[in-house]
């Protein structure tokens, strides 16, 4: 008989941290929440962005945008200009269906619901599941105009898929969907009190405890009900919706909390919008991090030369998931660059500027991993398969840092249901945890 894969009960720990983040976590706006929690607990501080900033050495602060980005940092206790910032970055974002703001509609006695397509999902795994709805409501109530959050936990939605007797080539041309007309999920039978409108705000407003027609509109994604979950024969893997990109999002924060007196100044920022391009007010193309920066600079009193200096000084590391080599396609991956679950974070290069790696880059990445006795993997993408990309780029361009992609190997990239390795998780988070003590 073959040893038990040894896994700590401190990894997993963190591993099961991990899952009951992501399912406290259906959306991004869900996501900034549990971190406010998290870091609120620790001790950080909140900051607004049209408030005066008075920061301390040796302070803890957070700072959010759109509700759905958010930016915590520790200021360290040495000098910037001589120490530079340790910065990590991650998305709170994942690719799925969106609700359009006047989504129901009467189909011969069926009421459905229209979609958006965000980002690159694989649309077939949401086929056939529990599906609920997950996000922020605008609600007009005494006082004026609130968002709130909503997410209901029980199945209200579905999208079957076409019985094999009328698609007969199913297996073997994959199953497809129409993104206008066979992507609507079903929500219920309609009736003559109740119109398609009205029998979809009726759930909203239940769950918000307010009346239907305070509803004013909403962002909502629809999310799977499932929760996470181990598996495996030794339980050393997980699997759950949004490990792209939660589980970088936890890692990091993980990492910061538990660094609570640095020298050197540490910031974290998650990203919404980082599966659609990042070019928006709360994305990684916008002026979040650089006004963050530059308010840093300000309150200790230093000038444009001296952020500069600053910034030349600092290391930015972009994590964000990896391509895991899968057994059964072993022709989608690159010879030499077939990375392990559970063999440690993955450095990722392009020569294209698809990852922000560079040759020196990955050797301080490296360097860390060994500092804190992790291993680590390279990974490249296959050359005739389009490559895709980070913030990594987005962020080291704007604000002229050294950059590395990093990230944890898993599975099944933008499915419904992802999975990944129990011991990459706490490797990451030790690794991230070693860059922010430098």
């Amino acid at each position: 008989m073959t040893a038990p894969l040894a896994i700590a009960d401190s990894t997993r720990a963190q591993a099961q941290d991990l899952l009951d983040f992501i399912d406290a976590s259906p959306s991004p706006w869900h996501a900034v929440a549990t971190c406010k929690t998290r870091l609120q607990a620790a001790g950080f501080q909140r900051l607004e962005e049209f408030d005066r900033w008075q920061l301390e050495p040796g302070g803890r602060y957070y700072v959010t945008r759109g509700g759905s980005s958010i930016i915590a940092f520790t200021i360290g206790n040495q000098p910037l200009v001589e120490t530079g910032l340790t910065m990590v970055g991650a998305h709170t974002d994942s690719p799925g269906l969106r609700i359009k703001p006047k989504p129901a509609e009467d189909a011969a006695g069926m009421i459905r619901l229209g979609v958006e397509v965000y980002g690159g999902p694989i649309l077939a795994t949401f086929a056939d599941r529990d599906l609920a709805l997950a996000g922020r409501v605008m609600v007009r109530n005494a006082s004026g105009i609130e968002s709130r959050l909503v997410h209901i936990t029980e199945p209200l939605l579905r999208l079957p898929s076409l019985a094999i007797h009328m698609n007969r080539e199913v297996n073997e041309n994959g199953l497809k969907f129409n993104k206008q007309t066979e992507l609507p999920l079903l929500l219920g039978v309609s009736t003559d009190d109740h119109k398609a409108d009205a029998h979809f705000r009726r759930p909203l407003a239940a769950a918000l405890d307010v009346p239907p027609e305070s509803l004013m509109t909403w962002e909502l994604a629809a999310c799977d009900t499932q929760k996470g979950s181990f598996w495996g024969v030794d339980r050393e893997f997980v699997a759950n919706g949004q490990l792209d990109n939660l589980a970088s999002c936890h890692a990091a924060l993980t990492a910061l909390l538990a660094v609570e007196k640095p020298g050197q100044t540490c910031l974290v920022a998650l990203f919404d919008h980082e599966e659609v391009g990042s070019e928006s007010a709360a994305g990684a193309g916008g002026s979040l991090v650089g006004d963050v920066l530059q308010r840093i600079a300000g309150n200790f009193a230093l000038d444009a030369e001296d952020l500069r200096r600053l910034l030349a000084r600092s290391f930015f590391i972009s994590a964000d998931m990896a391509h895991a080599w899968h057994p059964n396609f072993p022709a989608a991956y690159e010879p030499c660059h077939r990375v392990l679950v559970n063999a440690g974070p993955v450095i990722k290069s392009n020569a294209n500027q698809r990852y922000s790696t560079g040759a020196e880059t990955a050797a301080l990445f490296m360097a860390i991993c060994e500092q804190a006795g992790v291993p680590c993997q390279q990974y490249a993408h296959r050359t005739d398969l389009g490559c895709g990309s980070t913030i990594g780029p987005i962020v080291a361009a704007r604000l002229g840092i050294p950059s590395v992609d990093v990230g944890s190997p898993m599975w099944a990239m933008h499915s419904i249901r992802e999975s990944a390795g129990v011991l990459d998780h706490s490797y990451m988070i030790a690794a991230l945890t070693g860059a922010f003590r430098l």
